[in-house]
């Protein structure tokens, strides 16, 4: 009892003058203005801003934060003599509530109010501990870092409340974000890598925008993960994509960029019309098939189809099949085919000079396109998917079902664009061997660093609701997020952003239901969708000197008090603060070193080692 009692007259710091809502004031004993109290042989840290307080209330234990202090002028003893200079003052702390004890330890939020007066005191070692425990008994631990103010003090957290949520990552630039992400994904993977169930019921993708994680080592040793450097300059890796999604029209109506009253529905007819795929069967079908849409262009007598569509469509195939004298059939056809404007007709020269007018001209046109020649097609699944857009479009052009304005522009696109694709995919529906997969974007040109992340999140995402088996999980890793998340993108259209943001919104809101998580990383929280953001579960926040960031963060995250967001602009690269459901408060933490080969490749480079000549 007398230890008791001794415990607490010198943890006791002060009383309740103040409460206003969650806001407590909390005056301070004259003789607890020190920086250190000594208890049992130890120095013990004084409260002060960002400690924690415990108010007794009866035999319940309310805990809050101090978020600022403040002094105000004793006027108890104002015509008295002071014995020293710390009596003419009173110490106010100015106290945020985040919860209680329990008989299940500490938990979170208000369950009731203190009262003036109710006595404050400081956490002895085992409550600071509870505080600070945030990892629940069924759970595993994951160690992050220690405590910033606290060096000894471990952080944990418990691998269910983490993982099985949406993350969010953010800081500015050299504040340790990367480091940070590698951190937890690196000490996750080393706590469940050698079991075959993770092996088999998890599954995580990296979207490495700058090629931080693909160094033999980084965040895990290379036998353990699938790496993809994708490059539109060369082929080198390619990132599988099944036979099902490249077959569907939505998959191209998002690699051409296709609007939705036109082009769209064009891409529909193109690619599921068995009509078209029946042309394709052999060169013998496809060269009938040509002939024949040139004769009815000859025939019809339309003065907006003119010499230039027949040139166009032995172009665009010329540029589609191999081993081909295209060009110089097209060459034939430009000097001996003209068209009259004046009569609307077309008529051919032979090499007599003499003119054959409309049908009559039609079997000189057949004789010289019988001398093309060209390979078998391929069974190419990119290459016919080219060449049924090309054959659609001047089918329904010749025939005026479509308006030339409104096609061509996609024409136009489907070539860079399947040749980009050629490059950095591969048509398979074969399975990875490893469940870890990251996949760079540095090599890759900016139409294809928009669209990738899209088609892969959104194949990942569609299988897994198709299969929706319970035990299998998938986390979705986005690095500069930014990049795909933005809501402000100026450089593409409103269609196309909304489809963009719509799917990863959906992801992000329906996600969970098919045990699919998000885990996105930013410099530019501002840029990215406040959907998306107001729907994370778990924030790891780095430094943020950009007021609109702040603010961002400040307007989704109903997590921090009023002194963390302040802390955003002046913390230390490697720190963060952590704050969501897998915390039970706010915390600063100092993250954890990995093994430098494990770590990102984003170190800011060192100068005066580069730029200074080593002295004999």
């Amino acid at each position: 009892m007398k230890d008791i009692l001794q415990k607490d007259s010198i943890f006791k710091v002060g009383t309740v003058t103040s409460v206003e809502g969650r806001t407590i004031k909390i005056e301070v004993d004259k003789s607890k203005n020190g920086a250190h109290l000594l208890y049992q042989g130890k120095l013990l840290r004084n409260i002060s801003v960002n400690g924690y307080i415990k108010i007794t209330k009866g035999f319940t234990k309310i805990i809050g934060k101090v978020e600022g202090e403040f002094i105000i002028e004793d006027k108890k003893f104002a015509n008295k003599n002071y014995t020293s200079e710390r009596q003419k003052i009173k110490r106010v702390l100015q106290v945020s509530l985040l919860g209680f004890f329990s008989k299940r330890g500490f938990e979170r939020g208000i369950k009731e109010l203190p009262l003036i007066n109710n006595e404050c005191y400081l956490l002895d070692l085992q409550e600071f501990e509870d505080v600070h425990n945030f990892v629940k008994k069924e759970d595993d631990p994951l160690t992050l870092g220690t405590l910033t103010h606290e060096n000894n003090q471990e952080i944990k957290v418990g691998v269910n409340d983490l993982f099985a949520s949406h993350i969010g990552i953010f800081g500015n630039t050299g504040s340790g974000k990367s480091y940070t992400l590698a951190k937890i994904y690196r000490e996750l993977f080393l706590k469940y890598i050698g079991y075959s169930k993770f092996k088999q019921n998890a599954e995580f993708f990296f979207i490495d925008f700058n090629g931080e994680y693909i160094n033999d080592n980084a965040i895990l040793d290379k036998e353990h993960k699938n790496v993809y450097s994708l490059n539109t300059r060369s082929e080198k890796d390619k990132f599988p994509i099944s036979q099902d999604l490249i077959t569907d029209y939505n998959f191209w109506a998002l690699v051409l960029e296709a609007t939705e009253k036109t082009q769209k529905p064009f891409l529909k007819r193109a690619i599921e019309n068995q009509w078209i795929e029946d042309k394709l069967e052999n060169r013998e079908s496809l060269l009938d098939f040509v002939k024949s849409l040139i004769s009815k262009i000859i025939d019809k007598e339309d003065n907006s189809l003119k010499t230039g569509i027949i040139i166009d469509l032995l172009y665009n195939l010329g540029d589609c099949l191999s081993n081909n004298n295209i060009n110089d059939i097209s060459n034939t056809l430009r000097v001996n085919l003209q068209f009259n404007n004046k009569f609307s007709t077309f008529y051919f020269v032979d090499n007599n000079g003499t003119s054959h007018y409309d049908n009559d001209s039609i079997p000189f046109v057949e004789e010289i396109l019988d001398q093309i020649v060209f390979d078998e097609i391929q069974d190419d699944y990119l290459l016919k998917i080219r060449l049924r857009i090309i054959l659609q479009f001047h089918h329904e052009i010749i025939n005026g079902y479509s308006n030339v304005e409104h096609l061509s522009p996609l024409l136009k696109r489907t070539a860079p664009r399947i040749n980009d694709l050629r490059k950095v995919i591969t048509i398979t529906d074969d399975k990875a061997d490893l469940n870890i997969t990251i996949v760079s974007l540095r090599d890759v040109n900016i139409q294809m660093r928009k669209m990738l992340p899209l088609l892969i999140c959104k194949q990942l995402y569609e299988k897994k609701k198709e299969v929706n088996e319970k035990e299998k999980y998938l986390n979705i890793i986005i690095d500069e997020a930014h990049n795909i998340l933005s809501s402000v993108s100026q450089r593409e259209s409103e269609t196309w952003k909304d489809y963009r943001l719509e799917t990863f919104e959906e992801i992000i809101k329906e996600g969970r239901k098919f045990g699919t998580f998000l885990t996105i990383a930013s410099q530019r929280p501002s840029d990215i969708s406040a959907t998306i953001i107001s729907q994370l579960h778990n924030f790891f926040l780095h430094r943020l000197i950009n007021n609109n960031d702040i603010k961002a963060v400040e307007r989704t995250v109903s997590y921090l008090d009023k002194l963390s967001f302040e802390s955003l602009p002046i913390l230390p690269t490697g720190t963060c603060i952590l704050a969501g459901l897998s915390a039970q408060v706010p915390v600063m933490i100092d993250i954890g070193k990995i093994k430098k080969e494990s770590e990102p490749d984003n170190k800011t480079m060192l100068l005066i080692e580069n730029w200074k000549d080593e002295l004999d």
